[in-house]
């Protein structure tokens, strides 16, 4: 007998806040809109959300900028640099380092609004163009090398770079790696490959190397996933672009929600926030809305890096 997998529950986010007109932009020109959407003007593309201090901190990739969003809405300008931001996540003294696609990983001083280097080559080296971040408790930083690479030149790495500062290449052979998260016991990495159109499995052995790396979720349509988020319950959360999707997948990778965006056409990245740490924020980033949730479960701890 053939047994029917249960259909997902579907249900729509809630739009909480756009980025003001103020802070739209409507270049023409914009080296990162041109290899990446085709040239048509782009007013912002938002990604990288981040939870702290009771805000949702977030990057816009063209145009080299890190907003800081109340749960009321009110957006601020905290920075403005030359780079790309995509990924970002807290550091342990208050700062946030930031996977930039033009200069390599960089951090922000959250008080000043200044950018610095912090690691922008490998042994002299440019990266290919980093892409998002995460830290395990021990204070490793796991972070992807995306580039142009995808099914056609599936030359994309997963770095692991130690507190010491040892830089390990866990996979150099991803078709575009994008978001990664760990599971809550650190054991095993999940990476989404956008245009492999599915999510990485990657067991993390003892010794610091991974082994019989599998896939994990496979998705379909024009854009595969993006951000990836960790339910406390070992739940994987999968922003999926092209189809302005966040799969809620259980142990076996079996859709039990879907959650879809109201409005635009590419939800790329999310966390958990709000006051109990349930609500789940999405970065949609055609329209540069910012989307909620409420979830019954919360996210699993995010660790903040330890520097160096």
């Amino acid at each position: 007998m053939m047994l029917l997998l249960q259909q997902p529950a579907v249900r729509d986010a809630t739009v909480l806040t756009r980025l003001p007109d103020a802070f739209r932009r409507h270049d023409t020109d914009n080296a990162w809109a041109i290899a990446n959407r085709g040239g048509v003007s782009v007013e912002s593309f938002l990604e990288g959300p981040v939870w702290a201090d009771g805000h949702l901190w977030v990057t816009d990739v063209p145009y080299g900028r890190v907003f800081r969003v109340s749960m009321r809405g009110d957006w601020e300008l905290i920075a403005t640099f030359d780079g790309e931001p995509n990924g970002m996540k807290r550091m342990a003294d208050g700062s946030f380092l930031i996977t930039d696609y033009r200069n390599g990983l960089m951090r922000l001083d959250a008080t000043t609004g200044v950018v610095t280097p912090f690691l922008e080559r490998r042994n002299s080296e440019r990266f290919r163009g980093v892409n998002d971040l995460t830290f395990d408790s021990a204070g490793n930083l796991y972070f992807t090398d995306q580039g142009q690479s995808g099914m056609h030149d599936p030359t994309g790495r997963v770095y692991r770079l130690s507190p010491g500062g040892k830089l390990d290449v866990l996979i150099d052979n991803a078709p575009s790696p994008n978001g990664l998260v760990l599971s809550p016991d650190e054991k095993v990495l999940y990476v989404a490959m956008t245009r492999g159109n599915c999510v990485w499995r990657v067991p993390l052995q003892p010794d610091g190397s991974v082994s019989k790396v599998g896939q994990f979720f496979t998705s379909y349509g024009p854009s595969g996933p993006d951000g990836l988020a960790m339910r406390a319950d070992g739940f994987l959360l999968v922003a999926n672009p092209g189809l302005g999707y966040v799969w809620v997948l259980n142990h076996r990778a079996e859709p039990v929600e879907v959650i879809r965006t109201p409005i635009g056409a590419s939800l790329t990245n999310l966390c958990f926030g709000g006051a109990e740490g349930k609500t789940l924020l999405m970065t949609e980033s055609t329209t540069g809305a910012i989307l909620s949730a409420e979830m019954s479960v919360g996210g699993a701890p995010v660790h903040a890096g330890r520097g160096a």
